[in-house]
């Protein structure tokens, strides 16, 4: 995490308004509860996991979604809002800056920096929102898990280790396995 740049309030939780006016200089700035997060430049491996996944997705989205890579600011609350590195959402729902209320499907692609806040801070931020379907990817390992909203909590519906083909039914159904999201050759 950095510290808020000097134009900032000081005293006060910070705004989606306050985010707004950051600078545009290829970092990611999110808002949990009013505090700065703010994260760095993805690297190629991620990226490439980003491009696989937005490629296979949308092949097979509803209509009436759309799925789109970060950055788009997901506005949980006036004070958290995220970006995820992959999401859907119901059309209706975009506005020309952002995605108003919880994705449909909200896609974190974990790396050394962020694997804490994806795993913690933002799961049970969007588990609360009630976003009803989380992913995360740690192309390290690789794996894919697939988590869906049941009763309130995230619960563990697929997971893909190594070259393992998951067919995953929600949202909607697409067949991939962690290996094809990584692999320097598409498969």
């Amino acid at each position: 995490m950095a510290s808020v740049p000097p134009a900032f309030p000081s005293g006060r939780p910070l705004t989606w308004g306050d985010l707004e006016s950051m600078p545009d200089d290829g970092r990611r700035y999110e808002l949990v509860d009013g505090v700065l997060l703010v994260s760095p430049s993805p690297r190629p491996t991620h990226q490439r996991v980003v491009a696989r996944l937005v490629i296979e997705l949308t092949k097979v989205c509803p209509p009436d979604w759309e799925v789109l890579p970060a950055p788009v600011d997901v506005v949980l609350a006036e004070d958290t809002v995220f970006i995820p590195d992959v999401v859907v959402g119901d059309r209706a729902a975009f506005t020309k800056r952002a995605l108003i209320g919880p994705p449909v499907l909200a896609i974190e692609v974990h790396s050394p920096r962020t694997r804490l806040v994806d795993l913690e801070l933002k799961r049970t931020r969007l588990q609360q929102a009630g976003c009803p379907h989380y992913w995360l990817v740690d192309p390290d390992a690789p794996s894919l898990r697939c988590l869906a909203l049941r009763d309130g909590e995230y619960e563990e519906v697929a997971v893909s280790e190594g070259s393992t083909v998951i067919t995953v039914t929600e949202p909607f159904e697409v067949r991939l396995s962690a290996y094809g999201l990584v692999s320097d050759h598409p498969l």
